[in-house]
């Protein structure tokens, strides 16, 4: 209970002006109680900073009774702010480098050496400038042993620091934010990014010292900026991991994809794939760690595992986000077709890249190159065109060409609709949804095989990675089996048994009758304008010269007579069509 009490001395004009001195005494009185707990939860005594024996941590003294003395003194400190207790390393550190920085990254300087005299395990914890004689720590230890905290002389695996990060840089980079106007935890040092940028050494409020909580990755957005994130699954995912195999975020305390945001590929510090900090040093893992079917619902490492499958296992270190768009040295990683910052769900037809495939580069048509690409054919583009080092035909063709960009160019004189609408206006074994304006993607070819496989020419049974079964043997008799990939968008009823298409059976009559696969006589992608011609080469017209031959005069080549009508010059099976019309 208060009780009045009159100072003497004082003059009170009347008994409010008491009561107002003892309100605000009260709010003097609950300020000064309150602030600590506000501002201040917590200090360096509780954190395993404090190295004395009073320390909470592993690591701690025998008997020092001192906190401050491990890093600070009143009196004969070093140079270095603030009141620094402790030697300069005095090293130099094998620094973080990439082709996709455009910071320049120095040695370690500033509060960054500082926090390196013990991080780095060089230095005893206990050498103190203000001390004759080390602090004897418990257990016999000196320096930090070896794990997260002790970074060791080679910081290539950890996040830069003493990097200056100025609008300059921000500019020349175009995905980090600008420095002048950050707000925030993030602070720092002389226009540099450093270990206090991150870290508050005397606070440990969202672990590991960190100046704000990297839930969702609010820490590293401070700074960074990435394009597409805001959309991407990995930002916005709910995803969890199911307990089986690994655990896919060993180093993070949160539990969905949203929350480990960047961190569900990236470790700031002791980073093994220490070219981005990636968690794992092979590419492929980082991504199968959550896609193998324990977070991510579609299980893509099993796709990995199919005879016939764009082999990411097979290449390390090879792929770099700055090669050119046009591959030069044969390589493929998930990151060459997908953009871990731009992926999503959004849906999309033919020819248009859907949103698992956003924000990757390609090559056009035309042979230029594009970022982000437009449709999905720029992407298989970068391997399958003007690549010197591109997988070759598995077919031997009377025009032979190895080049996709060319195959599926819109004014070839056939060509499967890939780019655009085919040029033939009569097919009638199309089964609906398929019609001659129809257009379709390669991976509705190239794709994994199973009618629960996901998306994407990942892995399959078949080769050529196709989604269903497309024998080329010759003399492969006829079943809806062996051709399931063609009937899959054309008639087996009207390809073999109508007098429609190519008149007098004559589909039947090769297929069924002489067990001839439908590859000997089609190229399935298209035939070049440079090399062949609306004559000769129409609906897709480019024998397979293993099997077919030139007839006894040495011709080999198709004329299209029209609609539905024909002749062939060549020997085939032993039979001479010199010629043969339809």
């Amino acid at each position: 209970m208060w009780q009045t009490v009159l100072i003497p001395g004082y003059k009170y004009s009347n008994l409010n002006a008491v009561i107002r001195l003892k309100a605000n005494i009260i709010k003097i009185v609950f300020t000064v109680i309150l602030i600590p707990v506000i501002v201040c939860p917590q200090s360096i005594v509780n954190t395993k900073h404090n190295l004395s024996v009073s320390g909470s941590g592993s690591i701690k003294a025998e008997s020092e009774t001192e906190i401050c003395v491990f890093c600070h003194t009143p009196h004969n400190s070093s140079p270095q702010k603030p009141l620094w207790n402790r030697e300069d390393p005095a090293l130099n550190y094998n620094l973080y480098s990439s082709s996709t920085t455009d910071a320049t990254i120095a040695q370690p300087d500033g509060s960054s050496l500082l926090c390196l005299s013990c991080h780095d395990g060089t230095i005893a914890l206990g050498n103190v400038l203000s001390r004759t004689l080390p602090i004897p720590m418990a257990g016999g230890i000196t320096t930090l042993p070896p794990g997260n905290s002790n970074l060791t002389k080679d910081i290539s695996d950890d996040h830069p620091v003493s990097f200056v990060y100025n609008p300059t840089l921000a500019g020349i980079d175009g995905q980090l934010n600008n420095p002048a106007i950050l707000t925030g935890p993030v602070k720092l040092e002389n226009q540099k990014v450093q270990c206090i940028s991150c870290h508050d050494p005397h606070t440990d409020l969202f672990n590991k010292f960190l100046t704000a909580t990297n839930q969702q990755s609010e820490l590293c957005n401070y700074c960074h900026d990435r394009t597409y994130w805001n959309s991407s699954n990995h930002k916005l995912s709910s995803s969890t991991w199911n307990g089986m195999g690994s655990d896919p975020w060993p180093h993070t305390e949160f539990t969905t994809v949203a929350e480990n945001a960047c961190e569900n590929c990236h470790n700031p510090h002791t980073a093994n794939g220490k070219l981005r900090l990636m968690n794992l040093q092979q590419e492929e893992i980082n991504c199968l760690n959550c896609h193998n079917g324990n977070v991510a619902e579609q299980n893509i490492e099993t796709q990995f595992t199919k005879p016939y499958k764009h082999n990411v296992s097979g290449y390390l270190q090879i792929h770099d986000p700055e090669e050119p768009n046009v591959v030069q040295t044969r390589h493929v990683e998930c990151e060459d077709c997908h953009n871990p910052h731009a992926s999503n769900n959004q849906s999309a037809t033919p020819p248009y890249v859907s949103g698992m495939l956003a924000g990757v580069k390609g090559v056009n048509t035309n042979g230029n190159d594009l970022n982000p690409s437009q449709y999905e054919y720029e992407i298989c583009y970068r391997c399958h065109a003007d690549s010197p080092d591109k997988p070759p035909s598995p077919t031997i063709r009377q025009i032979e060409q190895n080049n996709v960009r060319y195959e599926f160019d819109m004014g070839n004189p056939s060509f499967h609709p890939v780019e655009s609408a085919g040029v033939n206006p009569n097919v009638p074994s199309l089964i609906p949804p398929y019609t001659t304006s129809s257009i379709i993607y390669c991976s509705d070819c190239h794709a994994s095989d199973g009618t629960n496989s996901p998306k994407g020419s990942h892995g399959s049974i078949y080769p050529q990675i196709l989604k269903l079964q497309y024998l080329t043997t010759d003399y492969t008799p006829e079943s809806a089996a062996v051709y399931a990939l063609c009937y899959s968008c054309h008639s087996r009823e009207v390809i073999i048994n109508s007098t429609g298409s190519f008149g007098n059976n004559v589909h039947r009559r090769h297929i069924v009758w002489e067990n001839t696969p439908c590859n000997i006589c089609h190229d399935p992608h298209g035939i070049s304008s440079m090399q062949g011609n609306t004559t000769n080469n129409t609906h897709l017209i480019n024998y397979n010269t293993a099997v077919v031959q030139p007839d006894n005069l040495g011709r080999l080549r198709f004329e299209d007579n029209g609609t539905f009508r024909g002749r062939c010059y060549l020997t085939c099976h032993g039979e001479v069509h010199s010629p043969r019309s339809y």
